[in-house]
């Protein structure tokens, strides 16, 4: 344990210290994203394990924003969070050659695939302090089955905890998708080419709105885990997280009000009138396009089943002449042997 300790636990020397404040903001770039999904399928798909890499960007102030990244050799003990591993030397000598290419973008902070936070986390915190005061900590989901925003963003803040010394713990920080003009260009083809054509508009807005409402439904389910912890006295309040749930819930509409549920209710029927009026404009219309088809070809249906029936004919007129000339060449046969 002390071995592994001593070694991520090394001064740096090869890269310099920056200087920064606490970070309040952050911006994610789509190429980030892209070296993390990259970074994952060549190291870590199909398994249970997570990938660790370093950020690189820019500071302005408290605002943090990520250009692009760069893997970094890690390894942890899922059953002892305290034992993991990440090459610090591979980390400074990647740093210096990008700082070759780009001299304005530095470390900035760390990524994982999480896809949650765990204990080792504030450790590996512990390390990149080394390079920079305050890193910026992005966990990206990669799964594929995961519906919603693939990224969340935190940063460290001293908490003290009652009858306890004052601890660093991961708060959430606002973080958003910035791109500039190259990478709009790129993302739009990147979409271009996943887009399914067979699909309807009205199929992908349906599943925009499932994806958008599963999205809401988990951080309600996540929501209510914190309020039922707070309750249950096992994990402290915190006043600024119940304020923004107080202020989601002032914003909810008062269906109380008769005035303002009949409006809902009207607003509700009319539309559910025009999908119903559109359900049958588009019956009667396809079963109008199905009886011009049918007279468009009924003369072509016509010739079809007559020629049918002419090689239907043809067909038992050979069959029966075929009968007639076996039962023939018997008959003969049976009469020469009864002269024999």
């Amino acid at each position: 344990m002390n071995a592994w300790r001593a070694f991520w636990s090394k001064p740096c020397t090869q890269v310099t210290r920056q200087t920064m404040a606490p970070v309040e903001s952050c911006i994610i770039h789509p190429l980030v994203l892209l070296n993390v999904v990259d970074h994952y399928n060549r190291v870590a798909r199909d398994t249970s394990k997570r990938v660790v890499g370093v950020l690189l960007g820019t500071t302005e102030g408290s605002a943090v924003e990520c250009f692009t990244s760069f893997a970094v050799p890690f390894e942890e003990d899922r059953k002892n969070a305290d034992v993991w591993y990440l090459d610090h030397n591979y980390l400074e000598e990647m740093e210096r050659m990008f700082r070759k290419v780009n001299t304005k973008e530095k470390i900035v902070g760390f990524y994982s695939t999480g896809p949650e936070l765990r204990k080792n986390d504030l450790q590996i915190e512990e390390l990149f302090r080394n390079y920079l005061p305050n890193p910026v900590f992005t966990i990206i989901d990669v799964r594929a089955d995961f519906e919603g925003v693939p990224y969340k963003a935190y940063a460290t803040k001293e908490e003290v905890v009652e009858g306890r010394e004052t601890v660093l713990e991961f708060k959430h920080v606002p973080i958003e998708m910035g791109a500039d003009g190259p990478e709009d260009i790129g993302v739009e083809h990147l979409l271009r080419d996943i887009n399914d054509p067979s699909a309807s508009s009205l199929a992908n807005r349906v599943k925009e709105k499932m994806s958008s409402l599963k999205a809401l439904k988990g951080k309600l389910e996540e929501m209510q885990t914190y309020l039922n912890a707070v309750l249950a006295g096992t994990m402290p309040k915190n006043n600024q997280i119940l304020k923004q749930i107080q202020d989601l819930f002032n914003l909810m509409p008062n269906l109380t009000n008769t005035a303002l549920a009949q409006a809902f209710l009207s607003k509700s029927n009319d539309m559910h009138l025009i999908i119903y009026i559109s359900s049958l404009v588009r019956s009667v219309i396809s079963l109008h396009d199905l009886v011009n088809n049918k007279i468009k070809y009924k003369d072509i249906d016509e010739v079809d089943g007559g020629k049918k029936k002419d090689a239907a004919k043809a067909k038992k007129g050979a069959a029966a002449g075929s009968s007639n000339t076996k039962s023939n060449a018997t008959e003969q046969k049976s009469e020469g042997k009864k002269e024999s």
